[in-house]
């Protein structure tokens, strides 16, 4: 007799600690990127990417168990990528309510990019894909802080002759 079904657990196609460890993953990646975030004093932080990146990871772990329990002499038929276009939809919308204009300038639209690429990263987590998605949790800390202090220092040299007048040879214009 099966204990857990008699209190309303459903058998699973993956088996449970497989999913815990993908959350659990997802959760690390959406860290990490929150993280850097947090640090730039971003709208969107720690708390956000994290639950962004858990969330993605279980819906799209839902989806494929949604698909194994179609029985295919049923003749139904299931598509768990339109479960996964649903959460980047969602996680789209969640990035975009982080962009708004001030002034004559956006912001938060790195904020949202990070959201979109938590949510990514979640999705890869869910899918077992965990070298992908270490891999673009590192390459987005590197897009995000180091990318960030040389375009900073290469686009304040910039601002700063601009407000100065002067062009890239230091001469007044």
């Amino acid at each position: 007799m099966d204990t857990g079904n008699n209190f309303g657990l459903t058998s699973t196609y993956l088996p449970e600690h497989i999913m815990a460890i993908r959350l659990s993953i997802a959760a690390l990646c959406g860290a990490v990127i929150g993280f850097e975030r947090e640090v730039r004093t971003a709208e969107a932080g720690l708390r956000t990417h994290i639950l962004v990146s858990v969330a993605a990871a279980l819906f799209t772990i839902l989806a494929f168990e949604i698909f194994h329990t179609i029985d295919p002499s049923t003749g139904s038929q299931a598509d768990p990528i339109r479960a996964v276009e649903a959460v980047t939809a969602g996680i789209a919308f969640l990035g975009a309510g982080a962009i708004f204009r001030d002034g004559g300038g956006v912001q938060g639209l790195t904020t949202g990019a990070g959201m979109w690429l938590a949510g990514a990263v979640g999705v890869a987590c869910a899918l077992g894909f965990y070298t992908l998605a270490a891999g673009t949790t590192i390459l987005a800390l590197i897009v995000l802080a180091a990318l960030r202090a040389i375009a900073h220092r290469v686009i304040g040299k910039k601002a700063e002759e601009d407000r100065l007048g002067r062009d890239e040879s230091g001469r007044a214009t």
